[in-house]
């Protein structure tokens, strides 16, 4: 045979084998750096995912912006299935914070698949003298503005949970805004800011070690991950709730039929008792959900949210 002939059929093979390698790849797109609780969850899901699917999965983080960034890489993806996205309740923060956004929340961007929820833990400095609720109310409403408190930056779920905390615990403190929490974790363990609300995965190891005081939980009932805490609810800020979920979205066009594969697989996935262990560790709630109860919620918060951020004045920085 004519080496061109051979080498053209060379060509032809590798081409359509690299192909048939890139068909078999989904990629799971997350919002934020690695080690945070979303990138937590994607990796511990992933396998599980990948078996459903078919698939070999890349787990590919995206930060900044708030997961904008993110999120508009998901938009211009090819609508086939093999581009999703994991992200958490900022996800319905965003159309409020930010002016102007490079995509249409709603109309570029498909809610496939809820994982769980989880609260937030308040925490606080060992140096700061309230070993409670009551306590910690006392001493903010006696000294306005003199706790200050971290968060991952402004519009942040840390951020948001804090006004709402001010608002319905009826004190002043000050936002000292991170470029992403661990920063801020340092800083309080230090005492140069003196309270978080945080998530359990991010900071439970810190609690654990008795590097920072864990005072209450943002959650309606108390969570297994930390049994013994009380919540907000039941401290004295009666009905306060702040549970941010997780998700799976992908881009608009997506057909039906593989948004319910998705669907499947990562409600699957979720009913893994290794990966409800995990994810317990990690204070989340699993809840798995069709496609229909999963956009109904998105789009209740979407609302919800944008009454609660407009009422604050908060911009995105």
């Amino acid at each position: 045979m004519h080496l061109k002939n051979i080498v053209s059929i060379f060509l032809l093979s590798f081409a359509c084998l690299s192909s048939a390698q890139t068909s078999k790849t989904t990629t799971i797109i997350v919002p934020f750096a690695t080690g945070g609780t979303v990138d937590i969850v994607a990796r511990q899901l992933a396998p599980d995912l990948g078996k459903s699917l078919g698939d070999n999965i890349i787990v590919d983080n995206k930060g900044g912006a708030g997961g904008t960034i993110a999120t508009a890489k998901l938009a211009t993806s090819s609508p086939d299935g093999k581009t999703i996205m994991f992200h958490h309740m900022g996800f319905v923060f965003n159309p409020a914070l930010y002016d102007k956004l490079p995509f249409d929340t709603r109309k570029d961007i498909i809610p496939v698949a809820d994982i769980g929820v989880t609260p937030n833990v308040l925490v606080v400095t060992n140096s700061l003298p309230a070993k409670n609720i009551t306590e910690f109310l006392a001493y903010a409403r006696k000294n306005p503005g003199k706790i200050n408190y971290g968060s991952g930056g402004v519009g942040s779920a840390g951020h948001l949970a804090m006004e709402m905390f001010e608002d319905a615990g009826n004190f002043q403190a000050t936002h000292v805004p991170y470029k992403g929490s661990g920063p801020a974790i340092t800083d309080l363990i230090s005492g140069q800011i003196q309270a978080m609300l945080m998530t359990i995965a991010s900071i439970k190891p810190y609690i654990d070690s008795g590097q920072v005081r864990a005072l209450a939980t943002s959650g309606l009932a108390r969570t297994p991950s930390l049994p013994t805490l009380p919540t907000l609810n039941e401290s004295g800020l009666k009905g306060f709730s702040f549970e941010p979920w997780y998700g799976v979205f992908a881009p608009a066009k997506t057909p039906q039929k593989t948004l319910e594969q998705i669907n499947t697989a990562v409600n699957d996935a979720l009913k893994n008792p290794e990966n409800q262990v995990k994810l317990a560790g990690q204070g989340l709630e699993v809840k798995p959900m069709t496609i229909p109860q999963f956009t109904a919620m998105v789009d209740a918060d979407l609302a919800k949210w944008d009454k609660v951020i407009k009422r604050l004045n908060i911009k995105a920085e």
